[in-house]
């Protein structure tokens, strides 16, 4: 019995929709709070042990980032698998979620992985476990030298697709070309889905599922901007994905202090970031609809009142003090 670990990290809805088909729970979805942990059950073959996959999934987009870490330990980075669900309706943060999350993630890998070299064994007894990633391109792949692979396997998934197919052409290209270069950068996985979809949600599956238990991941493959991505980690290329797709300034221009920089720099001059304070603000969980609790609602605005009341109070009293400096 293999025991794996699936961090899913996002910034829009999906992602539980996405865990709960690969689970195959019949359950409706709801908007993850903080960091959500669940797992799941599932045997190879017949009378085979099952494997058991624990997945942790992030809400919050990068405000809750740093809660990455709790998930990523010396005792389960060995059989670790990232999972990044993006919102193609929202490209405005797209490219800065996904930054801020794969470098708190990939910080906390290097570090433990750090820890497991050092101290030569993981705290279960096992030997480090070796980084999986570099071995993604085979010896005579030309970008073998040229791509800067996460430390453990990753899966990127563009959500949302219904949406984004509705797009200017010119649009879907920056961002489908974006997401392809940033995948292959990385050495990960890239895929299209809609929740809308049930082929794409099922190839979808097929993904997740062969980072979870090891399953078949499918052989479909499609690069066609005009079609949902579907592209399995190396079967992808520089050469293929192209420049970076810019016409209104010269890229040499741009000023970019390495090739991811420069993709950046291009999408981001089609899609202007939104600024921290232009953000919405994360719901208060306690005054989501979805979680009423008609008892404990009821406790928890009595209490309010109660707290509002002492602090009139307390107000009135301190000011009725009468301070021995106010006497001297």
């Amino acid at each position: 019995m293999e025991t794996l670990y699936n961090p899913f990290l996002d910034f829009p809805q999906g992602k539980t929709t996405i865990v709960l088909r690969c689970l195959d729970r019949d359950e409706t979805p709801k908007s993850t709070l903080a960091l959500e942990y669940t797992f799941g059950r599932r045997a190879r073959g017949h009378n085979t042990p099952k494997d058991i996959a624990h997945f942790w999934e992030l809400g919050g987009g990068t405000s809750l980032s740093d809660l990455i870490q709790i998930p990523i330990t010396i005792q389960n980075v060995g059989a670790l698998s990232v999972v990044l669900v993006l919102d193609l309706s929202k490209p405005s943060v797209l490219f800065g979620t996904a930054e801020r999350l794969l470098q708190v993630t990939r910080a906390k890998v290097d570090q433990v992985f750090s820890d497991l070299q050092r101290t030569g064994e993981s705290k279960s007894g096992k030997p480090p476990a070796p980084n999986r990633a570099p071995r993604i391109l085979h010896k005579d792949h030309p970008d073998r030298e040229l791509i800067n692979p996460f430390p453990v396997p990753l899966l990127i998934i563009g959500s949302k697709f219904d949406i984004f197919q509705d797009f200017d052409s010119e649009k879907k290209k920056v961002i489908s070309k974006t997401l392809r270069f940033l995948a292959h950068y990385y050495g990960a996985s890239l895929i299209f889905t809609s929740t809308k979809s049930e082929n794409l949600m099922a190839k979808t599956r097929a993904l997740v599922t062969h980072l979870a238990f090891g399953m078949e991941r499918g052989k479909t493959v499609s690069v066609d901007p005009s079609k949902p991505l579907i592209i399995p980690t190396g079967m992808d290329s520089f050469s293929q994905i192209g420049s970076p797709p810019i016409t209104d300034v010269d890229i040499g221009t741009l000023h970019a202090r390495n090739p991811l920089d420069l993709w950046k720099k291009v999408f981001e001059r089609v899609f202007p970031p939104e600024s921290t304070s232009d953000l919405k603000e994360l719901k208060d969980p306690a005054k989501d609809p979805q979680y009423s609790e008609t008892q404990i609602d009821s406790m928890r605005a009595q209490k309010d009142q109660e707290l509002e009341q002492y602090k009139k109070n307390a107000s009135k009293s301190w000011k009725g003090i009468d301070f021995e400096s106010q006497k001297s």
